[in-house]
């Protein structure tokens, strides 16, 4: 597999979240197998698919592309090598342990992989800003996010940001609605469509607070709540593999987060060394 081609593949899918649903069966085609539609014209691919030709183009115009031509000439250029991404099979009854490892190593690594051309250094930047000026930080996550914002929470405490993770639903309905517009929400949601996250969110968006989410694509109802998105991106995984793979990746944006806030504020760094945490070597 080539890591050029997942990270690609992690761009397009974290522009894929709120397209229609005849431009999600194109983009579901160009994730599961780029070598076809990279090859294919316009009406195979809307055979394929089972769409008309329009929705290709239209699908290919949401990704950011002037059109289908140009999204071949980026499929071209993104590859390297034929030996595309193949997303790794579903883990059936009969799965023998060596299959679970490899299947759980190679969920984690594409998930890193797809990071490198998901998250954007602006909106990085962004987060980092308003996790310096923050009169307090607030972090919640629902099921598996859940153990990142808690993560979030040790992080950002130990370089200084005063941090509360909150994992009681109701308990964190009454804290969002007590925020005002110093203050700043972290929320992890791998689909950007859990219902309590999202809850979570109205509350403080309502309030004032900063919203940042940690998610996997844009287009979803919690990237239109936040003022902040950090996307992971990620190339379509079996459920058994999904979780797993977002929450790698999750944890790695939560590390660069901590790390460029470290370089920004030597104080903050200075007093995470006192304390105890290690951080990346900076030379």
């Amino acid at each position: 597999m080539d890591d050029s081609l997942v990270t690609w593949l992690g761009s397009i899918q974290a522009r894929a979240g709120g397209l229609a649903p005849s431009e999600t069966s194109v983009v579901q085609l160009l994730l599961e197998d780029p070598l076809f539609v990279g090859s294919a014209t316009t009406a195979q691919v809307a055979a394929r698919a089972g769409v008309s030709a329009p929705s290709v183009v239209r699908a290919a115009r949401a990704l950011g592309f002037g059109g289908f031509a140009d999204l071949k000439l980026e499929i071209a250029r993104a590859r390297g090598t034929t030996d595309f991404f193949d997303p790794s099979p579903a883990l059936g009854a009969d799965a023998t342990t060596r299959t679970i490892i490899d299947a759980s190593a190679r969920a984690g690594h594409d998930a890193l992989t797809a990071l490198s051309g998901a998250l954007g250094t602006a909106a990085l930047d962004a987060a980092v800003d308003s996790v310096l000026h923050a009169q307090q930080v607030m972090a919640f996550g629902a099921g598996p996010s859940a153990t990142v914002a808690a993560d979030a929470v040790f992080r950002l405490r130990a370089l200084g940001a005063r941090t509360v993770g909150i994992a009681d639903h109701e308990s964190a309905m009454i804290a969002m609605r007590l925020l005002g517009s110093d203050d700043v929400v972290v929320l992890v949601s791998s689909t950007g469509r859990t219902a309590t996250t999202l809850a979570v969110a109205d509350a403080a968006s309502s309030s004032g607070a900063t919203l940042i989410a940690i998610t996997n694509q844009y287009g979803t109802p919690l990237t239109d709540l936040a003022d902040v998105v950090l996307t992971v991106g990620g190339a379509p995984l079996s459920e058994q593999m999904a979780a797993a793979g977002s929450r790698i990746a999750h944890l790695a944006v939560v590390d660069a987060l901590a790390a460029a806030i470290a370089i920004r504020d030597p104080d903050r760094r200075r007093r995470a060394e006192y304390a105890g945490i290690d951080l990346p070597d900076f030379g």
